[in-house]
């Protein structure tokens, strides 16, 4: 089984965690160019394209400025991401062998890198998914990266298992042929809700706990059958065999009233 993961806005340059070993992005050069094309953009207009404050533009800018020069920090993308899916995943506890597993098992979104192993070393950036960068054709990311990642994530994919895990947000979809990676492998996307005034409701912050939560269980336990995924139970949330089809696991906290 893969397990799929969007990446995080937030990110760290540092880590007390070691990782085992590193590797290089297999999309690095691409990630090199759309990054120097960014360090065209002034701090307003990145204010602008990536829909943020003058304070984080800022940070970006120099984040920009400084991608490519030498002694410029990074991580492996595992630890570099810090957003709360990334904290519920916490590989902090991971053993070698499941550094070693996730490796394998986990794949990552990334608008600058493309798709990314855990242990793929970056460096810091924020980007978005509509961004347009004339150097690149004038397309938007999801365009740009749409052609190249697509038979590259199948064939993760189908080297795993041919089944997918899809944890990552809906939006990310659009870096690949979706449709085509439906019908070559087989895709389960777990749903995440609460009972609110007698109404089941979608909670952005537990459901990206629940996705961090889920993806450490899986790499944890090497989950390799979508069947043993509905045992899967955090903090009040189980399977719900009724709201959930081979496509979809909903998974329920709390009671109908």
């Amino acid at each position: 089984m893969i397990v799929l993961l969007s990446c995080a806005k937030t990110m760290s340059d540092s880590s007390k965690i070691i990782a085992p070993f590193e590797t290089t992005p297999r999309f690095q050069q691409e990630a090199s160019e759309i990054a120097l094309q960014m360090s065209q953009f002034s701090v307003e207009e990145l204010e602008r394209v990536l829909r943020v404050n003058s304070k984080i533009a800022v940070e970006n800018y120099k984040r920009y400025q400084g991608f490519h020069a030498e002694g410029t920090p990074e991580l492996p993308a595992f630890l570099a991401y810090s957003g709360i899916v990334f904290k519920r995943l916490n590989p902090r506890d991971f053993s070698i062998d499941e550094f070693y597993y996730a490796q394998e098992h986990l794949r990552l979104t990334s608008f600058c890198y493309g798709l990314l192993r855990p242990l793929d070393v970056i460096r810091l950036y924020r980007l978005e998914g509509d961004v347009v960068l004339p150097e690149l054709g004038n397309q938007n990311l999801f365009t740009y990266w749409r052609s190249r990642l697509t038979d590259v994530f199948i064939d993760d994919i189908k080297k795993g298992g041919g089944v997918l895990c899809n944890l990552a947000s809906d939006e990310m979809k659009g870096l690949f042929d979706w449709k085509q990676v439906e019908k070559e492998v087989c895709v389960m996307t777990p749903e995440f809700h609460v009972w609110k005034n007698g109404k089941l409701a979608t909670v952005v912050v537990y459901t990206k706990m629940c996705r961090g939560e889920m993806a450490r269980c899986i790499l944890k336990n090497k989950i390799e059958d979508l069947e043993e995924l509905k045992s899967f139970s955090w903090e009040g949330f189980e399977f719900d065999e009724s709201l959930s089809d081979e496509k979809q696991y909903v998974f329920v906290n709390g009671k109908e009233k």
